[in-house]
C-alpha cells in the first residue's frame, strides 16, 4: 500500500513539476522545478529497485547539469520582452516540431505493440546476477568483462575537457605576468616566503 501511495506522489510531483518547467515565465524558476523534477523521478526509479539510475539522476542531473543550467540562466542578461516576442515568431515551428515528435513518438508505439526485433541471443558474459543489488552488478560488469572499454571512455573523455582547455585559453598580452610561476614558487625555500614576528602587547608590527 505504501509503495502505491509513494508511486502516485512521486509521479504526480514529476508531472506537476514538468508542466510547470514548460508554464513558468522566469527562467530561474523553470530551472528550480527541473531540480524538483529530477529529484521525485530519483524517487521513482527507487521505488523500482534501481538505485544506480537513482543515484546518477541526482549525482549528475541536479548536481551538475541543473546547478549548471542555474548558474548561466543567472548570469545572462535576458530580455523578456524579446523573449515573448520571438516565442511568438517561432510558434508554428514550435507546432511543427511537437507534431513531428509526437508522431515518431506514435510509430515507436506502434513498433513496440507490433513486437521487438531478433537481435541475436546474449551470451553468458552479460547475465544478470540475481543475488546482488543493481549496482554491484553494474560495478561487476564496468570493472570486470567491460573495463577496456571503460577506460577507453575516460580517455576519450578527458582529451575532450583537454582539448576545451586548449581551445578557450587566452595567453596573457606581452609584459604582463597574469598567471603564477609554479616553478618558482616550489624552488622557494620556507625563510624566503615567511617572518617570524613576535610584537609585544598594545604594538603594532613593521611591515
Amino acid at each position: 500500500m505504501i509503495q502505491t501511495l509513494a508511486f502516485y506522489l512521486f509521479a504526480g510531483l514529476v508531472i506537476a513539476s514538468a508542466v510547470m518547467v514548460i508554464m513558468s515565465r522566469n527562467p530561474v524558476h523553470s530551472v528550480l522545478w527541473l531540480i524538483l523534477a529530477f529529484f521525485n523521478a530519483a524517487g521513482l526509479m527507487v521505488l523500482v529497485g534501481a538505485e544506480f539510475i537513482a543515484m546518477l539522476l541526482v549525482i549528475v542531473y541536479v548536481g551538475a547539469v541543473a546547478v549548471l543550467f542555474l548558474f548561466v540562466v543567472m548570469m545572462l542578461d535576458i530580455d523578456f520582452a524579446a523573449m515573448r516576442a520571438s516565442f511568438i515568431k517561432n510558434f508554428p515551428l514550435g507546432i511543427a516540431i511537437a507534431l513531428i515528435l509526437l508522431a515518431e513518438l506514435l510509430l515507436g508505439l506502434g513498433a513496440y505493440n507490433a513486437g521487438g526485433l531478433a537481435l541475436g541471443t546474449p551470451d553468458a558474459m552479460g547475465a544478470v546476477r540475481t543475488d546482488v543489488s543493481n549496482i554491484e552488478a553494474i560495478g561487476a560488469l564496468l570493472y570486470g568483462p567491460y573495463i577496456v572499454l571503460f577506460e577507453i571512455a575516460g580517455i576519450i573523455l578527458l582529451v575532450a575537457m583537454i582539448g576545451a582547455i586548449v581551445l578557450t585559453f587566452q595567453p596573457p598580452p606581452p609584459g604582463i605576468r597574469a598567471r603564477q610561476d609554479v616553478g618558482k614558487q616550489i624552488s622557494r625555500r620556507p625563510e624566503e616566503a615567511t617572518v617570524m614576528k613576535n610584537p609585544p602587547v598594545g604594538q603594532g608590527v613593521e611591515l
